[in-house]
């Protein structure tokens, strides 16, 4: 890979620097994508040699790409992110800032950014997509926002979501919210199938799952608590057993387009 001339990148943004620092419990709690989501984007690629994972994370989208794809990268503006835990064979590593990526012109068959867009929806990073991506390659953003568990459960989540939580969220929380239909692609979107993430967890796994949560994370730093232990009687009231296995389900939406068509 040959480095394109850009400007020396930023610093780490406080979104880069909230997730470096949970970074394993991202990689132990944070559900996984479904198989058929990679298989259909391979399928609406012209080619499939080359593939980038941009805010990879601790590589939830980059992994399931390998099957799909003869080259696979994976970009973060975190070295934790990137060095998380996890069987990474087969995946090329890279840090960079999402708007200075050292790529080459016509280098990508697809771009994929999952749960991230949202840091960096800015003109300067949808022009660096457009250079990397061949003219028929596929750019492919998702997001997700509640879980869906169940009308109990999902009634105390979203409290602890919309009021103990509220301003606690970074800015670009609210275009996940949006399901990424107020961010504006300087390219046609195209109509992507309904996908899910599923996981069947007990309740400490839930709980975990909700301590990744930035916000949470802002909360604690500012009040010295935990907001999750404050609601913990009430969740396990609507849970039931605390070692009871539910089905929780987060809807995806897409951002999904050809820029260079």
């Amino acid at each position: 890979m040959s480095a394109r001339e850009a400007p020396t990148p930023n610093p780490a943004s406080d979104s880069v620097q909230l997730f470096s620092s949970r970074s394993v419990d991202y990689a132990r709690f944070r559900p996984t994508y479904p198989e058929a989501l990679f298989t259909w984007l391979a399928s609406q690629c012209v080619a499939t040699d080359t593939a980038l994972d941009l805010a990879a994370g601790n590589g939830q989208a980059s992994i399931p790409l390998i099957g799909h794809f003869r080259r696979v990268l994976a970009c973060d503006a975190s070295t934790k992110q990137l060095s998380a835990v996890g069987d990474w064979s087969g995946v090329r590593r890279f840090v960079a800032e999402a708007e200075y990526l050292p790529l080459r012109r016509n280098q990508l068959d697809l771009l994929v950014v999952a749960q991230a867009l949202h840091w960096f929806a800015t003109p300067t990073f949808f022009a660096q997509a457009q250079f990397a991506l061949k003219p028929n390659g596929l750019f492919c953003a998702w997001c997700y926002s509640l879980l869906e568990v169940s009308a109990e459960v999902d009634a105390v989540i979203r409290t602890l979501y919309s009021e103990t939580l509220s301003g606690y969220w970074p800015a670009g929380r609210s275009s996940v919210d949006a399901g990424y239909s107020d961010i504006q692609a300087p390219f046609e979107s195209i109509e992507t199938p309904a996908f899910a993430l599923e996981a069947c967890w007990n309740l400490s796994e839930l709980i975990g799952y909700l301590g990744t949560w930035s916000a949470v994370k802002l909360w604690r730093q500012r009040h010295d608590r935990d907001p999750i232990a404050m609601i913990e009687a009430r969740l396990s009231s609507a849970w039931g057993p605390a070692e009871r296995r539910r089905i929780i389900r987060w809807p995806l939406h897409f951002l999904t387009g050809f820029p260079n068509r």
